[in-house]
């Protein structure tokens, strides 16, 4: 159920976001006290959590993620909330677990996806974000935020209402001001222009997505700099296809081994790092840097047929670390000391809680969540008070052949549960991230213990299962 959001008073709000920056150590703008801080929340698509020179690639040039990395704090152990793009997102938005939220899969899940000869059937899901489910943008923008989304939504398929592409399902009526691209898209036809793609005009034949995405991304920020502002850029790129400018195909043609396993993947991550460092050089341009949060992430762990996810196991679409654990950084000057590190895990509706926390809106009228609020991280506490997190997978990925199943990260452990047979791996990801070896055995009343655990927070979120295939 969620709490009944109130409208409070510009006043009010400035009180709390006043009374909530003077008690973070460090040093505050006056431009912070004065009025709520801006948020700006980047997401990639299908990046990987070793798909950037700051995580370790030394094929990829990334200098400008790389900086803004040193310059506020980066999780290590930071997770999408499952291991393809549209329950990830879903979860970004609402705060709410895909299990909840009964959208587990690729929107729209088909019968497609389902291996012959399947011993399972996949799970019921939504092929659509209910309009009835209150976002970030929604409750931001009760507190006076402007609101724009820029890219990939995802989350609007064949719902109830209509059908292919119902606007219903749409960011713009779903709490945001301005919609530039978000549609049912899962993918582009076209990095270039012209790129059919919903609010997205042609502008000038051949210019590059995520240029153009940067470009609409700026503009909302100076039409909206004298005021509080969500800008969520949701980059259709570095999903497939596989396209990029050609001077950055040429640079990274040579550059195989370790690190990528398609050239042009890297010349993509290249280019997706100099439009979010215009993004970057926009908000100093305007001298918005000091009063904005800015978050950097991706929607799950990268696409195995480009993405070299070594040393984690696995890629998009699998319940192993590869598909799920992603590169996440924040920025908050003033608030986040920079250079910092934290090995605490986290995972995607922690993100709606900790918005509407560092917004003001005070705890009566945020909503119910999944998630726990990464504020006291973001002000240099150690750890959360949680001894868990979750993820549910009860569908068939297509472009793997996954096993549907279910995890729990509790501290150094996790418990992977196999739906088809029941049985369970665990692994010490502190002794061994790439999950090698398989310690289910080996310590099985811990095992014993992270199922139950795992099977309560099922039942808990009314988690819909997949079922035995029909025989004749």
């Amino acid at each position: 159920m969620f709490i009944q959001c109130l409208e409070f008073s510009n006043r009010r709000t400035l009180l709390l976001t006043v009374l909530l920056l003077c008690a973070v150590p460090g040093w505050v703008s006056a431009e912070q006290l004065k009025r709520p801080p801006n948020i700006v929340f980047v997401m990639i698509d299908d990046l990987g959590w070793m798909d950037l020179a700051c995580q370790g690639n030394r094929l990829v040039e990334t200098p400008h993620i790389d900086h803004f990395a040193l310059e506020g704090l980066r999780f290590t152990d930071a997770y999408a909330a499952a291991p393809v793009c549209s329950p990830t997102r879903a979860a970004v938005i609402t705060g709410l677990a895909p299990a909840r939220l009964q959208i587990t899969n690729h929107i729209p899940d088909r019968p497609g996806f389902t291996p012959e000869n399947a011993v399972l059937q996949p799970a019921a899901m939504l092929n659509w974000l209910p309009a009835e489910q209150t976002t970030i943008a929604e409750r931001l923008k009760l507190a006076g935020y402007s609101t724009g989304f820029f890219g990939k939504w995802h989350l609007a398929g064949r719902g109830k209402a209509g059908g292919e592409g119902d606007p219903v399902y749409y960011p713009e009526n779903q709490g945001f001001d301005i919609n530039i691209g978000g549609c049912t898209l899962g993918g582009p036809p076209t990095f270039f222009d012209p790129y059919r793609i919903h609010n997205l005009p042609s502008r000038k034949e051949g210019e590059y997505l995520p240029d153009r995405m940067a470009d609409e991304a700026m503009k909302f920020l100076e039409d909206n700099r004298d005021r509080p502002f969500l800008l969520m850029l949701w980059n259709y790129t570095v999903h497939w296809p596989m396209e990029a400018p050609q001077p950055l195909l040429e640079k990274y043609k040579s550059r195989t081994g370790p690190g990528l396993n398609d050239t042009r993947y890297g010349a993509m991550i290249e280019a997706m790092d100099r439009s979010f460092g215009r993004l970057l050089a926009k908000l100093d341009e305007l001298k918005l840097r000091e009063n904005t949060l800015v978050i950097f992430t991706s929607d799950n762990g990268g696409f195995s047929g480009v993405a070299d996810n070594r040393p984690l196991r696995a890629g998009k679409g699998y319940l192993y670390e590869g598909g799920i654990r992603v590169p996440l950084m924040v920025r908050w000057p003033g608030v986040i000391e920079p250079g910092r590190e934290t090995d605490e895990p986290v995972i995607s509706m922690d993100f709606a809680p900790t918005l509407l926390e560092v917004a003001g809106v005070p705890g009566r009228q945020r909503v119910a969540s999944d998630g726990t609020s990464l504020l006291g991280l973001f002000q240099g506490e150690d750890q959360l008070h949680r001894d868990a997190i979750y993820f549910h997978y009860p569908n068939y990925a297509w472009h793997g052949d996954n096993r549907l199943g279910g995890a729990i990260r509790r501290g150094d452990y996790k418990l992977i549960r196999n739906y088809d047979d029941q049985s369970v791996e665990l692994y010490n990801l502190v002794e061994d991230l790439g999950e090698k070896t398989d310690l289910a055995s080996e310590q099985a009343g811990l095992a014993r213990s992270m199922d139950r655990q795992l099977g309560r927070w099922l039942e808990k979120t009314g988690a819909a299962m997949p079922h035995p295939t029909q025989t004749e």
